[in-house]
């Protein structure tokens, strides 16, 4: 309870080769600008946001492509053709590349870029198609996950964010939606625990959609 708060939590990435990797940078406007980073591996995903402007959190996914984006603050479809974003570019095991849109790269804004990837048996960025009965999603993990993000990329659809704090069990799953200020939804039962990862329910809507775990 810091600061006499209730009614809170937070999520804690540690710096680690292969896992997660954190950059600050300026903008300059430079289509093309190469920044480096210490994350060891490519990076598979990408959250991006001026940290001296209001601007909207940019995301980047390995298998949207490297001329799309999502944003992390709304519903929306992936944006697709806008070279502004990663300059059309993918990510190397060194640097990120960036096109010019005022969300990554505006001229004296300064940004944080997290950087997140595939480390085997600790986490993994990735996507699945999910209809019908229910979608068991293979992480590589021993244990099951302890956090799991989905966010549909076929058709609108909100972020959704489970964690083992909250419970991913057999029964409801509560869950908070990322883009939205509304408090964790607790009545349902949208994933179920799985060894090797997790189970998409049959109560979730069909859809692609992509997804990133943390094993527990």
């Amino acid at each position: 309870n810091p600061g006499g708060l209730s009614g809170y939590r937070g999520y804690f990435w540690r710096r680690a080769p292969g896992y997660h990797d954190v950059v600050v940078y300026e903008g300059n406007a430079t289509s093309g600008r190469n920044i480096t980073h210490n994350l060891g591996v490519v990076p598979e995903m990408m959250w991006v946001k001026s940290t001296s402007h209001a601007r909207q959190w940019a995301i980047y996914h390995k298998d949207l492509g490297n001329a799309a984006y999502l944003n992390l603050d709304d519903n929306g479809f992936p944006n697709t053709g806008e070279s502004g974003y990663w300059n059309s570019t993918t990510p190397t095991s060194s640097v990120f590349t960036l096109g010019n849109s005022y969300d990554v790269n505006n001229s004296s804004y300064t940004y944080v870029n997290f950087l997140f990837a595939t480390l085997a048996g600790v986490s993994k960025v990735g996507s699945v198609s999910h209809s019908g009965s229910s979608t068991d999603v293979d992480c590589g993990f021993s244990s099951g996950a302890s956090l799991v993000m989905l966010k549909r990329t076929d058709s609108t659809g909100d972020w959704y964010w489970w964690d083992s704090t909250s419970g991913i069990v057999a029964g409801n799953d509560p869950y908070f939606l990322l883009n939205t200020q509304d408090a964790q939804v607790t009545n349902t039962d949208l994933i179920d625990p799985l060894s090797s990862g997790f189970t998409i329910t049959d109560d979730f809507t069909d859809g692609d959609y992509i997804f990133y775990a943390i094993a527990t």
